[in-house]
């Protein structure tokens, strides 16, 4: 019976085909070993060995319950079979976490949780705030980034350094939660760069596309810019 090329799964986490293959030879497993044990240990009948290469290969992308088997056959986590996660579903499932996981431990509905996952619009407390950065192991920006809040965080930036600083410390702060004395250090440094980049691209040609394009460059990486000069002013920059 013929049966259909297995194709990416779109809305799959940024599965790492190259790690597969290495985690499994390094066990010393063959392709049909990691088939059989997640068919037996996780009752998984529809794996193949077929399906396992095709992973391994980067032509299909294994589901969630596939990957969290795989990884329990393979000895590892699911996070050391994905890419760097990207969205709020990523970071879950990259931490072997089911929807009603998460949603009990930052006190939120299932549904209202899942709902979040599929819209990629987070509409949770400070508090759910917190407890979901708590529970998934994400970093300020991650955490900024899967709430969809960074695009945000990049407009009140590019606004912030290109007009007076001062005015955007508490919207800011309602997106980032820094402490007031670290946000303001940021802000004031960002400016201070971008406005020295422009005078100074000014002085060397008299104006025109210099200035333009290294202003623009800079305001392109502003969110970049951003958590760098967060991260050198909180360890003391």
């Amino acid at each position: 019976m013929h049966q259909p090329t297995p194709r990416p799964d779109p809305a799959g986490p940024p599965f790492s085909a190259p790690a597969a293959r290495r985690l499994r030879a390094g066990l010393g497993m063959r392709p049909e070993h990691v088939a059989h044990g997640m068919r037996v240990l996780y009752g998984l009948g529809h794996v193949t060995t077929g399906l396992v290469i095709a992973w391994e290969r980067g032509t299909a992308h294994p589901a969630g319950r596939e990957l969290t088997a795989l990884a329990g056959v393979l000895w590892c986590s699911p996070g050391d079979l994905i890419g760097r996660p990207r969205t709020l579903r990523e970071h879950r499932v990259a931490r072997g976490l089911a929807p009603e996981d998460v949603a009990r431990a930052i006190g939120m509905e299932p549904r209202a949780y899942l709902r979040t996952e599929e819209t990629g619009t987070w509409r949770g407390t400070d508090r759910q705030s917190a407890a979901l950065a708590e529970v998934l192991g994400l970093a300020l920006p991650e955490l900024v980034a899967v709430t969809g809040r960074d695009g945000d965080l990049a407009d009140l930036l590019r606004s912030a350094v290109t007009t007076r600083w001062q005015a955007y410390v508490r919207p800011v702060a309602a997106v980032v939660p820094l402490d007031r004395p670290v946000l303001e250090g940021v802000l004031r440094r960002l400016h201070r760069d971008y406005q020295g980049r422009m005078a100074a691209t000014l002085g060397w040609g008299g104006g025109g596309s210099g200035a333009s394009d290294s202003g623009r460059a800079f305001l392109d990486r502003i969110a970049e810019h951003f958590w760098t000069a967060a991260e050198e002013w909180g360890a003391g920059g």
